[in-house]
C-alpha cells in the first residue's frame, strides 16, 4: 500500500484544509472524465480517493500514523494492491459536499432562497405584478436527479444495505441512534458512473422566471414567501421556499408617513396672502388644492383619500401638502418700491406671528 501522504503529495504535519485542497486539485486533474482513453486515470483517481478517505478521518489518520498500513487493513475488491476500499467507497461522495457548496448549498440548508424585489413608489401604493428571474438549484435534467450517467445503473449501498439509514451507538450510552447513511446520503444507492452534467450530485443550477403579485400598500422592507420556489438540497425531496424582500425606490416628490403621502409645494407670497387654487401633483396625476387666505409658511394642508390604500381596515390615507412661501430675491426698482409701500401700509398690527414673537422677547429680557 502506498503512503497516503505520498499519494496526495502532502507532509505529515499538513492541516485538514491543506489535505482537502491537495485532494481536490489532484482529483480534478486525474478524474476519468477529464482523461478519456487513459485507463490509468481510473486507477489514479481511485488511489487518490483511498488516500483521502484515510487522511480526512482523524481517527483513521491517527491509526495510520501510529501503526502504518496494517491499521487500516485491505479489501480484496479494491483492484489496487494495498488500497483498503472497494468500489462503493470510490464514488464522488468524498467531494459531494464541495459540489453542493459550489451551488450555494451548505450542510443543514433547507433550500430557502432570499432575493430582493425593487419596485417604484407608485407600484408600492397601488400594487403590481412583477416578473422575477433568478437562479436556483433543481434536480439535474440530464440524469433526472439520479446522479448517474444516462443508461448507467446504481448499486445498493453496502453500509446501510439499501435502507438509507444506519444505527450508531455514541460514546458510553447503550442507546443506538438511527441517522441517514453518510455513504449514500440516505438514498440507499451508490452512483458508480456519475452524470457528466452534475458530476454525480443529482442537482444543477438553472434559471427560473416567476410572476409575483405585490399587494397595494406594501411597505419598504416587507417580505413575501413563495412556497417551493427555493433550492432543492436533495434530488428526491421538494425544494425550499423563496423569500422575497420588497425594496421601494424613493420618489422625487413624495414620501410616505404611515398611510399618508407627504409632499412640499412652494407658493408665492401673494398666493399665501390672498389664497386661491393651486395645481399640485398627486399619486394619480395632477390635482387641485385650495389655499386659504393668510396661509403661513410651514402650514400643512390635507387632501382626504389621496394617500396609500390601507391594507387592514380599507380605504386610503390622506395627502399632506407642506406649504413653503417663496421670497423673491431679484427685484426691480419698481417692485422694491411697491413692496416698501405695502409694508408701510400693512404696518405691524397685521403680522400676528411677529407681534407674538416680540411679546415673547419682552417677557424674556424684561
Amino acid at each position: 500500500m502506498r503512503d497516503p501522504y505520498e499519494v496526495l503529495g502532502v507532509e505529515r504535519s499538513s492541516t485538514q484544509d491543506e489535505i482537502k485542497s491537495a485532494f481536490r486539485r489532484l482529483a480534478g486533474q486525474h478524474h476519468p472524465d477529464k482523461n478519456p482513453g487513459d485507463q490509468g486515470a481510473h486507477v489514479r483517481f481511485k488511489e487518490l480517493n483511498a488516500a483521502y478517505q484515510i487522511l480526512s478521518d482523524p481517527q483513521k489518520r491517527a491509526a495510520f500514523d501510529r501503526f502504518g498500513p496494517a491499521a487500516v487493513g485491505a479489501s480484496a475488491g479494491s483492484g489496487v494492491p494495498g488500497v483498503p476500499f472497494d468500489m462503493q467507497d470510490l464514488n464522488l461522495d468524498a467531494i459531494f459536499g464541495d459540489l453542493l457548496g459550489a451551488l450555494g448549498i451548505r450542510v443543514g440548508d433547507r433550500g430557502t432562497l432570499q432575493k430582493e424585489v425593487r419596485i417604484t413608489f407608485e407600484e408600492a401604493a397601488f400594487g403590481c405584478a412583477k416578473e422575477i428571474t433568478y437562479d436556483r438549484v433543481e434536480p439535474c435534467g440530464d440524469c433526472a436527479g439520479s446522479g448517474s450517467a444516462p443508461g448507467a445503473s446504481t448499486e445498493r449501498c453496502s453500509a446501510c444495505s439499501g435502507r438509507g439509514r444506519v444505527r450508531m451507538q455514541q460514546g458510553m450510552f447503550p442507546i443506538a441512534i438511527e441517522r441517514p447513511c453518510g455513504r449514500c446520503r440516505g438514498t440507499g444507492r451508490i452512483v458508480t458512473d456519475p452524470c457528466r452534467t452534475c458530476r454525480g450530485a443529482g442537482l444543477a443550477a438553472k434559471q427560473k422566471t416567476i410572476e409575483v403579485t405585490i399587494p397595494p400598500g406594501v411597505e419598504n422592507g416587507a417580505t413575501r414567501l413563495v412556497e417551493r420556489g427555493g433550492n432543492a438540497v436533495r434530488s428526491d425531496r421538494g425544494p425550499g421556499d423563496l423569500e422575497l424582500t420588497i425594496r421601494v425606490s424613493p420618489h422625487e416628490l413624495f414620501r410616505r408617513v404611515g398611510d399618508d403621502v407627504v409632499c412640499s409645494v412652494p407658493i408665492s407670497f401673494a398666493r399665501a396672502a390672498l389664497g386661491g387654487e393651486l395645481e399640485i401633483p398627486t399619486l394619480e396625476g395632477k390635482g387641485r388644492l385650495r389655499i386659504p387666505p393668510g396661509t403661513q409658511p410651514g402650514a400643512v394642508l390635507r387632501i382626504k383619500g389621496k394617500g396609500i390604500p390601507r391594507r387592514v381596515v380599507g380605504g386610503r390615507g390622506d395627502q399632506l401638502v407642506e406649504v413653503s412661501v417663496e421670497v423673491p430675491t431679484q427685484l426691480t426698482a419698481p417692485q422694491r418700491e411697491l413692496i416698501a409701500q405695502l409694508a408701510k401700509e400693512l404696518g405691524e398690527n397685521v403680522q400676528p406671528q411677529q407681534a407674538t414673537f416680540m411679546e415673547k422677547l419682552k417677557g424674556l429680557f424684561g
